[in-house]
């Protein structure tokens, strides 16, 4: 095995244990800091998307950031579109982007949720290159699948069904994952009602879901709950009012039970949402409308 691949491998294994650690939600200062390959340093990231270490023979990541310049995203095929560097097909990051292309060699997507935090995917391909429109197309595949493929082999049936299955689970967990840290973070790591602040017990919930054609994943379509009270929200125990002001459906507050009840739900009824600090990240009054109108009916 070449270094270059040995490296890659090494890579892999690394985000692995780190993704565990870090609940799969990666600060850059350790992408930065990178990991030990037989006494040299290896670094993920730098301020260039396309990044090769200097001991690999072709790029190691693709990195996308929530303030980049580019606007990398899933096609209509399901894939990703990743942009050129710059404009230049012949620039360096673009040719090895390439030559990777063409020897099907694995490398690892950095996808920026919100400044300074990372979901990584790993093993990417690219699969496809565009030069009119600067762009590649890059699918996910099983880590499994790595050894399968010799190098520069083309893709069989059964190898593109795989990667185009694992690309739309990617797509779905990114998706979920981006929105929970963009609501989070607007809210400050806090319920809206109870103001818990231990984020392993915190959601993002929706007010339209995701299934609904209003049901994106904007942070104005979200709030920070926890677990409870999201729990709450979602059977219509609990509504928030165009006013944001908490509501709690008349059998629970005429319910008699112990101090959880009176105290996490009956005591919120009429009690005002914590709102995030920047008013563009407030839930705006059509998801508001929306949600309550189904409680209300519910209730």
């Amino acid at each position: 095995m070449d270094r270059d691949l040995a490296i890659r491998l090494a890579a892999f294994k690394w985000l692995g244990d780190l993704a565990t650690a870090y609940d799969d939600v990666l600060p850059r200062s350790v992408l930065q800091e990178g990991f030990d390959f037989e006494g040299e340093r290896i670094p993920l990231v730098s301020p260039q998307g396309i990044f090769k270490p200097r001991s690999m023979d072709y790029p190691l990541t693709i990195t996308t950031t929530p303030e980049g310049p580019y606007t990398d995203a899933f096609g209509s095929d399901g894939l990703l579109a990743y942009r050129y560097r710059g404009t230049d097909p012949a620039h360096p990051d673009n040719v090895g982007l390439r030559e990777l292309l063409a020897r099907q060699r694995p490398l690892i997507y950095l996808h920026g949720i919100v400044p300074g935090k990372y979901l990584a995917v790993w093993p990417v391909y690219a699969v496809a290159d565009d030069p009119s429109a600067l762009t590649f197309r890059v699918a996910v595949d099983d880590i499994a699948a790595v050894a399968e493929l010799p190098e520069g082999a083309l893709l069989d049936e059964r190898a593109s069904s795989r990667r185009a299955y694992v690309t739309r689970m990617v797509r779905a967990r990114l998706h979920q994952r981006t929105f929970r840290e963009k609501v989070l973070a607007a809210y400050e790591s806090q319920c809206a009602l109870c103001r818990l602040r231990h984020s392993e017990l915190l959601d993002a919930a929706h007010f339209i879901p995701d299934p609904e054609p209003l049901g994106d994943p904007r942070v104005t379509n979200g709030i920070a709950l926890c677990k409870l009270h999201h729990s709450a929200f979602d059977s219509f125990m609990l509504g928030i009012a165009p006013d944001f002001k908490v509501h709690i459906r008349a059998d629970i507050l005429s319910e008699e039970d112990g101090p959880t009840l009176r105290h996490a739900l009956q005591a919120l009824h009429g009690a005002s949402v914590v709102l995030p600090q920047s008013k563009r990240d407030w839930p705006t009054r059509d998801v508001l409308e929306w949600r309550f109108d189904r409680f209300t009916k519910a209730a």
